[in-house]
């Protein structure tokens, strides 16, 4: 193991850390140095220092193993929440050490809960720093340094590999150095788009900002207690449902279709799932609405029946309404959601699309070998024959990702929760889209969660967000040769 490489590259990342909170100091100096400040600054200085010292004071070197790319992976989010929980403990106010690490491991893993009762309570530049972390968090943090390092070489590809999964690769079809110039692209794209629509829509500019930060990253951090529906405006909440949809695709299909290459999204099998599911769903939530009575009108169903179909389908868990009062059959739609969630390539969590669709042609395809067991019937997804081995990669993943939320559960439960909290923050966390059902919907918070139970949700949304794989081959480097 080489310890120096390792260190390097953790330096790097806590730099780009570093430089969001030295942004977001700047931030509470635009609004009269509130008192956001010196915690931001203070943690800046302190998280400048072990980040530069690595890079000082330890050898260059390029090439990066297997083993040490799963150590920097897995280390680089780690230490992004530990060294992103600073602020909020130097702030203090709600941010006990157990609250600041969660609310840290939320903003990272773009799940979005939080233990705050009073979000507006918070300093500017608190509250930037809170989507600073979605936004980090979203574009990956081991991406974002790979994109900014002047480094290229065999680390970034080896590294690139690490962090972008081998669904979102297969359907990039481009060289990795390529795809890391798309992701940021797209990224940055979507950011900058987004923040003028909502200054557009009504919203003021620290506002925009901070919401299309945590839109692109499907987060959910809002500077509201009431979070869109705080707004009272449709504009705004066309905005960013449209906003949503876009960055729970694909990236690499937004690439192509902006650029004219070819009307990719329309095309592709899971494209056109993803916008089907998402609008559908949001259909029979508004007509349960309306036939359980729980909106009067068709137009206030519809609008929050889409809103909320959108905001928990693409994991991003905006409200405009408390779906947690809703009727039963909403929230089983909405559950699915939670489970499903977006498109591999995209900043969503969740199974992702392109599994469960593989899922379903691989149980399609062992139907029809029961009926004819001499016949060689491979699994097909839009035309494509998949490799044997994705089958049972996705097929593993899935059976590994429904026993966590199991385990999960059960614990929540022995810790005194009732079955609805349990269950479902256990599904928003491992899904990492974070608002539930119960007592934490989407208009709550998880300010009553015992520590404990915060921690294993603090640990649940890692391994949501390294999509279990990442987080789980740590244990097993030793074993490797």
């Amino acid at each position: 193991m080489n310890v120096p490489v390792i260190f390097r590259h953790l330096g790097a990342i806590l730099l780009l850390n570093a430089l969001m909170m030295g942004v977001s100091a700047l931030v509470s100096m635009m609004y009269h140095i509130d008192a956001a400040f010196f915690p931001l600054l203070i943690s800046a200085v302190v998280t400048c220092i072990v980040g530069v010292a690595p890079l000082l004071f330890l050898p260059k070197q390029i090439q990066v193993s297997n083993r040490e790319g799963y150590v920097i992976l897995f280390s680089a989010w780690l230490l992004s929440c530990l060294f992103g929980m600073l602020p909020y403990l130097f702030w203090g106010g709600e941010f006990s050490i157990v609250n600041a690490w969660y609310e840290s491991v939320s903003g990272y893993t773009t799940t979005g809960s939080t233990i705050l009762t009073d979000i507006e309570a918070l300093p500017h530049g608190l509250l930037f720093w809170r989507s600073s972390t979605h936004w980090i968090g979203g574009l990956g943090v081991m991406l974002l340094m790979l994109i900014v390092l002047p480094e290229v070489g065999a680390a970034r590809l080896r590294l690139s590999k690490m962090e972008i999964s081998s669904l979102s690769k297969d359907h990039f079809n481009f060289r990795m150095q390529r795809i890391l110039r798309i992701v940021a692209v797209v990224y940055f794209g979507i950011t900058l788009a987004a923040t003028f629509a909502y200054f557009l829509a009504g919203m003021n500019l620290f506002d925009a900002v901070n919401h299309a930060f945590s839109t692109v990253a499907t987060g959910g951090f809002s500077t509201k207690n009431a979070s869109i529906l705080a707004y009272h405006s449709t504009a705004i909440e066309v905005v960013s449902m449209f906003f949503m949809l876009v960055s729970g695709m694909h990236f690499g299909l937004i690439y192509m279709t902006v650029t004219g290459k070819s009307a990719t999204v329309f095309r592709t099998p899971v494209a056109r799932y993803y916008l089907f599911s998402l609008l559908f769903a949001g259909l029979l939530i508004t007509l349960n609405l309306i036939f359980n009575a729980s909106e009067s009108s068709f137009w206030p169903a519809l609008c929050k029946g889409m809103f909320q179909s959108i905001s928990i389908g693409t994991t991003t868990g905006f409200a405009t309404a408390d779906s947690s009062i809703w009727p039963p059959f909403c929230i089983i739609i909405l559950l699915f959601l939670s489970i499903q969630c977006g498109c591999a390539g995209s900043t969503s969590g969740g199974i992702k699309v392109d599994r469960l669709l593989i899922f379903w042609a691989s149980l399609k395809s062992q139907i029809q070998k029961q009926l004819h067991s001499k016949a060689f019937v491979p699994v097909k997804l839009g035309g494509s024959i998949l490799e044997p081995d994705m089958v049972t990669s996705v097929n593993v993943f899935l059976v590994f990702y429904f026993l966590i939320i199991l385990f999960i559960s059960t614990i929540l439960t022995f810790f005194g929760h009732n079955l609805l909290d349990g269950l479902t923050s256990s599904v928003a966390h491992m899904g990492n889209v974070g608002p539930a059902f119960g007592s934490v919907g989407s208009l709550s918070n998880y300010a009553h969660f015992s520590a404990l139970s915060k921690c294993v949700l603090t640990v649940e949304m890692l391994l949501g967000r390294l999509e279990i794989w990442g987080f789980l081959m740590i244990f097993y480097i030793y074993r490797w040769r």
